[in-house]
């Protein structure tokens, strides 16, 4: 399962690395994670209209975008958008952190799960 990770480099800019989640057997016909701890959940909805300058990520924490879409940009001013289905693991915990901004013509409710 791929995902997109999102951590503070060595130089204190927050960069962009894709990343696969491991998958194992488990009940016939499917594979999944072994179980990750996780210490909260966050259900989110923001306009059409959110823009928050640079900012870190308040903890490591998983977002699954489910509707509506955003642009994340890292320091080297790279820019990636993320939309239903995606999955962020984002861990920029330092250093300058992204921008966040919504984009098209949903709202965007997304999921948020901590891990520390």
């Amino acid at each position: 399962m791929k995902a997109t990770r999102l951590y503070t480099g060595t130089d204190g800019e927050s960069h962009f690395e894709d990343i696969e989640i491991p998958l194992r057997p488990g009940d016939p016909s499917e594979l999944r994670t072994d179980k990750l701890k996780a210490t909260g959940i966050i259900f989110r909805e923001t306009a059409l209209s959110f823009d928050l300058s640079w900012h870190n990520a308040p903890a490591r924490q998983y977002v699954f975008t489910l509707q509506g879409r955003a642009e994340i940009t890292v320091g080297d001013g790279t820019k990636r958008q993320f939309g239903p289905g995606d999955i962020m693991l984002a861990e920029d915990l330092t250093g300058r952190g992204h921008i966040t901004r919504g984009l098209g013509s949903q709202t965007r409710i997304s999921i948020f799960v901590t891990l520390d």
